[in-house]
């Protein structure tokens, strides 16, 4: 651990809050930041998944880990949390990480999960930031919100969650601008797939089982997902550190650079890699991963099985194996 950026050291903390931080990355970043000698607070809406993770964290760390449950689309309930945090243990660092994970052709969604999105991952990331940054400026701290390389460019059959990416990697800039001369630091972090585990929590719709089946095997594949314990040490890292800006896995950064370079192409290229997805075959409530079912042709079962190994193996450490309200991350 010695090798690992920690915060400067306060009589009465460091004290971390981590939104989404029951299961995936959240849950992840909240032991790096536990195992940095911070005092972490972990939110998120189900009380009894809070409660297997606090208890998988202080066994593993030993830290001071504390639960919250908060929706974070009801700003005011962000409001109380925050106060409660920055009262009892300061608050030097906040991490917004609450998300929801919607896989389905656009004719499988409505204008609701369009706003279920917004409301959960923007509307959660903004709360969380002007809730938190009075108290930030008082102890010159750091803010992170997590976006995704989905909010980069349009990714078909994740456009509720590429729009909603899109507005928190624009709000992280424009805070990062505004709050660097109060001392401080906001950074956007952009991931790629990662193995979380979150195929489980993730939402699909259309023909729910081939969705599955595609969305767990490129977030499961060696080339294509990136460890998310790894993930959340850079992260982590790069928080600490006040960077601007961090997008991780290489197919991400490619993709960042594809669309910055040549958007029109890009944009093009995406509609060829539509074709291959799923057709929208009902237009049917969306339906979790753990119940969408398995693949029905045998070789697309087979090519799920294997690229959806390592992230299968990750379910329970990341505390994704029971399917909860809707939240992934």
């Amino acid at each position: 651990m010695s090798n690992r950026t920690r915060l400067p050291h306060r009589t009465k903390g460091p004290g971390a809050l981590v939104t989404g931080g029951s299961r995936g990355l959240g849950l992840f970043m909240a032991r790096q930041l536990a195992e940095r000698g911070c005092v972490v607070t972990i939110a998120a809406r189900d009380a009894d998944e809070l409660e297997r993770a606090a208890t998988q964290l202080r066994e593993g760390t030993g830290a001071t880990v504390r639960t919250a449950v908060c929706d974070v689309r009801d700003r005011a309930a962000v409001r109380a949390l925050v106060r409660e945090v920055h009262q009892r243990d300061g608050l030097d660092l906040v991490i917004a990480n609450a998300g929801v994970i919607q896989v389905a052709p656009v004719e499988a969604v409505g204008a609701a999960e369009f706003g279920d999105a917004m409301d959960t991952m923007f509307y959660g990331a903004l709360h969380t930031s002007l809730e938190a940054l009075p108290y930030l400026k008082e102890t010159r701290g750091r803010l992170g919100l997590i976006g995704s390389v989905g909010g980069l460019l349009g990714v078909p059959h994740l456009l509720p969650y590429s729009c909603a990416k899109a507005a928190v990697g624009a709000l992280a800039e424009g805070l990062h601008a505004e709050a660097a001369a109060s001392g401080v630091s906001v950074t956007a972090v952009h991931p790629g797939l990662m193995r979380t585990g979150s195929h489980r929590q993730a939402e699909f719709g259309g023909d729910t089982a081939a969705e599955f089946g595609w969305f767990s095997t490129a977030a499961g594949a060696p080339l294509l997902s990136m460890d998310a314990e790894r993930a959340a040490r850079r992260i982590v890292d790069a928080v600490i550190q006040r960077r601007a800006r961090l997008v991780l896995t290489a197919p991400a950064k490619a993709a960042q650079l594809a669309h910055g370079v040549a958007p029109g192409l890009t944009t093009r290229l995406s509609g060829v890699a539509a074709r291959l997805l799923p057709s929208a075959s009902d237009p049917g409530a969306l339906r979790q991963g753990a119940e969408a079912g398995e693949p029905r042709n045998p070789v697309a079962k087979l090519v799920r099985a294997w690229g959806s190994a390592r992230n299968d193996r990750v379910v329970r450490r990341a505390n994704q194996h029971e399917p909860g309200p809707r939240t992934s991350s």
